[in-house]
């Protein structure tokens, strides 16, 4: 994961959903080429382009842009987001309906002043536990999201990425599905896909 927005690998062109409504959860024959493994590391342009054609899915992608320029504004700006949910599926043809949110983990390094110091780094999660707290980013920001320290010990890190990962991954009953991945910190690609949804 970049600490500067430094690229980490290709970007993909968002993959079409599979007869069953969902991204493929790998490209290729088998899954064992990791390069082409969900998460899919795309843009956000991109994500406007492919995923936004209703004024609902566009009010949802509005709400994550504004999510990503508030996480910014406080210092968080080094890491990636993994995005899934309806937001990420067919949902309109699976279910008759609209996506309702975008489901986001944000693993993201704490700001340098607080990189080893938990004291601090607790006071700022308090200060700033609107931008932190999934019930409060929902009703904010239309995004039912998840926050991962990536300054805490390798095994914790291991044990959530594992654990997001299954979640993310799978629809209710079972079927393995694939998500998208954007870096932060907040870049020209933020303006250019607000450009693409407007206002």
């Amino acid at each position: 994961m970049g600490t500067t927005g430094a690229p980490i690998g290709p970007l993909f062109d968002i993959p079409d959903f599979t007869i069953s409504g969902v991204l493929p959860p790998f490209l290729g024959p088998t899954p064992t080429e990791s390069a082409l493994m969900s998460p899919y590391r795309t843009s956000l342009t991109r994500i406007a382009g492919k995923l936004c054609g209703s004024d609902q899915r566009k009010a949802i992608f509005r709400g994550l842009l504004a999510y990503r320029q508030a996480l910014g504004g406080i210092g968080l700006q080094s890491g990636v987001q993994w995005l899934s949910g309806s937001f990420a599926e067919d949902i309109e043809g699976l279910e008759t309906r609209h996506p309702n949110d975008v489901d986001v983990v944000t693993f993201c390094h704490r700001p340098p002043a607080m990189k080893n110091d938990d004291a601090a780094w607790q006071a700022f999660v308090m200060t700033n536990i609107a931008l932190i707290n999934p019930v409060a980013v929902k009703a904010a920001y239309k995004c039912d999201a998840y926050f991962v320290d990536l300054d805490i010990a390798p095994v914790t890190v291991v044990n959530s990425t594992r654990y997001w990962f299954g979640l993310f991954s799978h629809r209710r009953g079972g079927l393995w599905k694939g998500m998208l991945e954007v870096e932060l910190p907040v870049t020209v690609d933020d303006a250019d896909a607000s450009l693409v949804v407007g206002p």
